[in-house]
């Protein structure tokens, strides 16, 4: 979301003009290696690279940069900084998690730009009132508010310029200043999920394809009164262009300060409809980003936006999922480990190599998965016992292993999904929605 009185940044929108940003990026960060390696020898320390890498200086210019690009750049930061979640280095999540709310906004000028070439020369003529400052600006494009002469108030989604044509140079170049951090070891190979990246991307970017998968989730919920999902406007809709109702609601995070039972029936509500997306429509809506909820105080329901990001789930994921879960809620730690490796959360040579390792992790998972009564999100402790076992496991980068690229994407939402119920300190009883799973 952008600040009111902030003016606007133009979007670089040429190939050469992005390949320039994140060349002041490299020389920027690269200077601050210097300078910060400079001073702590001066101190008499001898710094690792990593450190000189992952300062506060360096952070602010990663995000100002990947904020001035946004589009795939920009998508690719919050992606890896929700799907993380607790497990990245905090300096890392910190540059990661600041662009989650730094998008920039275009300046009139460009916008007047891309609607023209959208709509036409005359399309302020299509509405009594079109709001010039959007009400919100996040990765791929920005939100503003209107209204129809006969009064009916859209909002409309405006993709920044050049983001399609930039979204394979932008997942390369991230690509690359990862490699350079050195958090993604070199025998890691990361070209298919690279692959699987631009293509979501360059899904997320067709708006036309937006607005079938808006109606079609609209159709999906309708028996489930908790959601409410707004309905597309196609006459103005164009592949750069996204048209819907405009409804309205307050950020999701504001029930931090509801009651208790409200917290537990509104995440009881989303991990239902996580379920249901997975088990019962082979679809689901992958970006959990907490800006695509929206909450109604009024009517006590939740407003789904956004989504570019809705993928089918195929079967055989569906079903590796199910037997993970029910061999959880049996509290078979074998059952869970040879699921895991069948459906590619681990690898076969890290249960060989780390077999007690991994016998600790689940252990944990399955404490925590068979406690009776609800289960409290907001008890993060067991958090830290993961990361710590999985941190020891990570030193062996001989091992490290690359999930399927559906589950990957599966399991963005149900991370995201736990995240936000962590933010909220829900509880809930989640034995008896898996328990359903077996029937």
């Amino acid at each position: 979301m952008t600040d009111e009185r902030d003016n606007g940044r133009a979007v670089p929108g040429g190939r050469l003009a992005r390949l320039g940003v994140f060349g002041k990026l490299a020389g920027g960060v690269a200077g601050g290696v210097v300078a910060e390696g400079a001073r702590r020898l001066a101190n008499g320390e001898r710094p690792r690279m990593g450190d000189l890498l992952l300062t506060p200086a360096n952070a602010t210019r990663v995000a100002d940069q990947l904020s001035h690009l946004r589009g795939a750049a920009m998508k690719l930061g919050q992606m890896i900084s929700m799907d993380a979640g607790d497990m990245l280095p905090p300096e890392l999540a910190t540059i990661l998690a600041r662009l989650r709310d730094r998008a920039h906004h275009m300046p009139p000028a460009q916008l007047d730009r891309v609607l023209t070439a959208e709509w036409g020369r005359d399309w302020r003529r299509r509405f009594a009132h079109f709001q010039a400052h959007p009400i919100a600006a996040a990765s791929i494009g920005q939100v503003h508010r209107a209204r129809l002469p006969d009064g009916r108030e859209l909002a409309i989604k405006v993709q920044y310029p050049g983001v399609r044509q930039s979204i394979d140079a932008d997942v390369d170049n991230v690509a690359t200043l990862l490699r350079v951090s050195g958090l993604m070891p070199k025998e890691l190979d990361i070209a298919p999920l690279l692959v699987e990246a631009k293509r979501q991307l360059h899904e997320e970017a067709d708006y036309l394809r937006e607005g079938e998968m808006l109606t079609r989730y609209g159709a999906l919920v309708a028996d489930m009164p908790d959601f409410v999902v707004p309905a597309l406007y196609p006459d103005l809709t164009t592949p750069q262009v996204l048209a819907m109702d405009f409804v309205a609601g307050v950020p999701v995070e504001t029930l931090e300060t509801a009651p208790q039972d409200v917290r537990d029936r509104v995440m009881h509500s989303l991990i239902a409809l996580t379920l249901r997306e997975l088990f019962d429509w082979g679809l689901m809506q992958t970006d959990p980003n907490f800006a695509n909820y929206r909450w109604q105080a009024e009517t006590g329901r939740l407003v789904l936006l956004d989504f570019g990001a809705a993928r089918s789930v195929p079967p055989e994921t569906a079903d590796g999922y199910r037997h993970l879960m029910t061999a959880g809620l049996a509290n078979d730690r074998h059952a869970v480990r040879a699921g895991a490796v069948t459906a590619g959360f681990l690898g076969e040579a890290a249960v060989a190599r780390h077999r007690p390792l991994v016998d600790r992790m689940i252990d944990v998972i399955l404490a925590e998965m068979n406690k009776p009564g609800p289960f409290d999100f907001g008890d993060r402790a067991f958090v830290g016992v993961l990361r710590e076992q999985g941190v020891e496991m990570a030193r062996d980068r001989s091992t490290w292993h690359i999930p399927p690229i559906d589950t990957l994407f599966v399991q963005r939402k149900i991370s995201g999904t736990a995240l936000l119920a962590a933010r909220l300190k829900a509880r809930v009883d989640v034995r008896p929605m898996i328990a359903q799973l077996q029937e």
